[in-house]
């Protein structure tokens, strides 16, 4: 059995000596490029070349509602999140960037004063240190406002250390967000070894349904699915070693709230008042709730205390408290893709 640190030398192996670029990469799970968010692509050209060059994730997890906030970036790599990052928190904000890869956090740190200079401020910090642990390196309790990772969980040999780190840092009504690989089943020993599978972010791909029950026991019954996509397998070598599975890559976001594990109904409605500047004509808080500006839209009491007591409260009208409960709330289930990658809640 290979022991957590061997795993994670491999990884930094594989990303700081094997990848010298995204197009040594054989798969297209670690850079889903075309799931950049239209309001983010031009920002890019105002990133140094190098840093992008270097940029091994997958999709963009960044959420709004950022102004003014402090971001935590889980294996930032060469931090090119951290810089987008930068400028969607301004300069009162605060991002910090974690990775274990000595030659990723070279690049990132390397242009940290050329971005400074370029943007007007200084506000990223970039620490080298392991996900597992973010004690170690002094992220303190309840301090992030949000925690974004980009293809990266699924490297860690300890996820649940990672998961049970980050709902240690948020802030109550604090966010998780992030883009990772998930597969339809549970990856056999044997490839959780193999250095390209892992390096590829499909050796240590998390079977959905154990990643929500790691989030249940963290005391996160609730987990929403924004987007996914199917993952193409297109080397030769990969499809022989591991094509019996299908992955998608799945952007997420829990909250660190008291919900409940079924969505409740309490007669709630929310209305998006069209405030984010990304976002004028309607917000999605995932893959089945799409709030068009000023059309209010009957909601749970997890829905509505996703968007009421977090960092989306001043762009939400909520109407309706939890002083009568009428019984479940009548919702469908999310779609459902062709993975057993499904939707996170029952509405």
């Amino acid at each position: 059995m290979t022991t957590p640190t061997e795993t994670s030398a491999s990884v930094s192996n594989y990303y700081g000596q094997v990848l010298q670029s995204s197009s040594d990469l054989k798969t297209s799970a670690c850079c889903t490029m075309d799931a950049m968010p239209g309001h983010l692509k031009p920002l890019l050209a105002g990133l140094h070349p190098e840093v992008l060059e270097r940029f091994y994730g997958c999709g963009s997890p960044l959420p709004p509602a950022l102004r003014g906030k402090t971001v935590l970036d889980l294996g930032c790599g060469s931090g090119r999140d951290c810089y987008l990052l930068s400028k969607l928190v301004g300069a009162h904000g605060r991002v910090i960037g974690v990775d274990m890869t000595p030659e990723q956090l070279a690049v990132a740190i390397r242009h940290r004063d050329w971005h400074a200079e370029r943007f007007g401020y200084a506000n990223v910090e970039f620490l080298h240190g392991h996900i597992e642990n973010l004690a170690a390196i002094g992220i303190a309790d309840n301090s992030m406002d949000a925690v974004v990772s980009n293809c990266v969980i699924n490297l860690s040999p300890e996820k649940a250390r990672v998961l049970s780190e980050v709902f240690r840092v948020l802030k109550p009504g604090g966010e998780l967000y992030f883009s990772d690989v998930f597969a339809d089943r549970r990856i056999p020993t044997a490839l959780h070894q193999d250095p390209v599978l892992l390096g590829e972010c499909l050796g240590g791909a998390l079977y959905w349904e154990d990643f929500r029950r790691i989030l249940y026991d963290l005391g996160c019954p609730d987990v929403r699915i924004v987007k996914q996509n199917p993952i193409s397998l297109n080397d030769p070598e990969v499809v022989a070693k591991i094509g019996m599975v299908k992955f998608r890559s799945v952007t997420v976001r829990a909250f660190k709230l008291p919900l409940e594990d079924r969505c409740e109904d309490y007669g709630q409605v929310a209305c998006y008042l069209g405030s984010l500047p990304e976002h004028p004509h309607a917000f999605d808080l995932d893959d089945h709730h799409h709030f068009e500006t000023g059309r209010p839209l009957r909601v749970c009491g997890n829905t509505a205390d996703m968007l009421g007591a977090t960092r989306y409260a001043g762009h939400f009208q909520i109407l309706g408290e939890k002083a009568t409960h009428f019984g479940l709330f009548d919702c469908t289930p999310g779609p459902q893709g062709e993975s057993s990658v499904a939707g996170g809640s029952c509405c």
